[in-house]
């Protein structure tokens, strides 16, 4: 059992979702659950595995939860549970049950690792890819012309498309679109662009997702204030909310003067480590504070 809990636990995490997952580290006395008994929850709430049941699996699947929706990069914990109203002992949570035992249960947090599309594959995408697969991430690429979504251009992607805008976005939906992490769009040609931003956001309105929340990517767009205002007034004019449209990142990176395909890499990884860590660059350091 343990092991298909892992499987599935990295499995999902694979696919682009955080993992809470809770191991059983040692017991005492009489316990639902032994050593080594897992359970691995993620978002829907869905879980496979067991800690051992009844009121502690609820008071684990609580804590579970809480780590699950919290904001940035929550770390894990080690709680002990003493299964018997009155329990007592350095950091003990009573439980109301009959059994007895005392449990301690680790809890883990499994962050999946960012995985960027890149929706157009030319130089800034590759200047991207090659910052991506330092800091060891996951890069996809998507372009319609197949010279810039080879094998020699992305040597590393995890996936190539060569298709349309209109091809591509009708094999996906807002849970396939779950897998990755971000979506960029980096396109030649501003029509390719728009299309790309109407269709990926007419997906993520159809299941009622905003781009960054829980279950969706994050979408930024590469472009001057006359490309954004142009795209986000033909976004409105179509009909999609307002609150969805700027949910999308434009400009995309930091802001620290970048210029070259390189540096704009470098502007961009930098934004998106911070968005993983829910952290706002710019904020006060503790040096701040001396």
């Amino acid at each position: 059992m343990g092991l298909d809990v892992l499987r599935w636990a990295l499995a999902t995490c694979d696919a682009g979702q955080r993992v809470v997952l809770a191991s059983v580290v040692t017991t005492s006395g009489s316990v639902p659950g032994k050593a080594g008994a897992k359970l691995a929850l993620a978002e829907g709430p869905t879980w496979v595995g067991t800690v051992g049941g009844a009121g502690l699996e609820e008071r684990v699947k609580e804590v579970m939860l809480g780590r699950l929706h919290a904001s940035g990069r929550p770390m894990g914990e080690v709680l002990t549970y003493g299964l018997h109203r009155g329990a007592k002992g350095y950091e003990v949570v009573a439980l109301d049950s009959l059994c007895g035992g005392r449990v301690t249960v680790s809890i883990d947090v499994l962050h999946p690792t960012p995985h960027v599309l890149l929706m157009g594959g030319g130089h800034c995408a590759v200047a991207f890819a090659k910052v991506a697969e330092q800091l060891g991430w996951r890069t996809s690429v998507q372009d319609s012309r197949e010279a810039y979504a080879d094998a020699a251009h992305h040597p590393a992607a995890a996936e190539r498309h060569v298709n349309s805008v209109d091809e591509f976005l009708a094999a996906e939906n807002a849970t396939t679109l779950a897998r990755f992490s971000d979506i960029l769009l980096l396109g030649h040609d501003h029509a390719e662009d728009r299309a790309r931003l109407h269709g990926l956001l007419e997906h993520l309105n159809a299941a009622g997702l905003t781009p960054g929340q829980s279950g969706a990517p994050r979408i930024g767009c590469i472009g001057s204030r006359a490309k954004w205002t142009s795209f986000r007034d033909g976004c409105l004019e179509a009909g999609l909310p307002e609150a969805l449209v700027e949910a999308v990142v434009c400009p995309i990176g930091l802001n620290i003067g970048a210029e070259t395909p390189e540096e704009i890499a470098v502007a961009v990884a930098a934004a998106i480590m911070a968005a993983e860590a829910g952290l706002a660059p710019g904020e006060p350091t503790w040096r701040d504070a001396m």
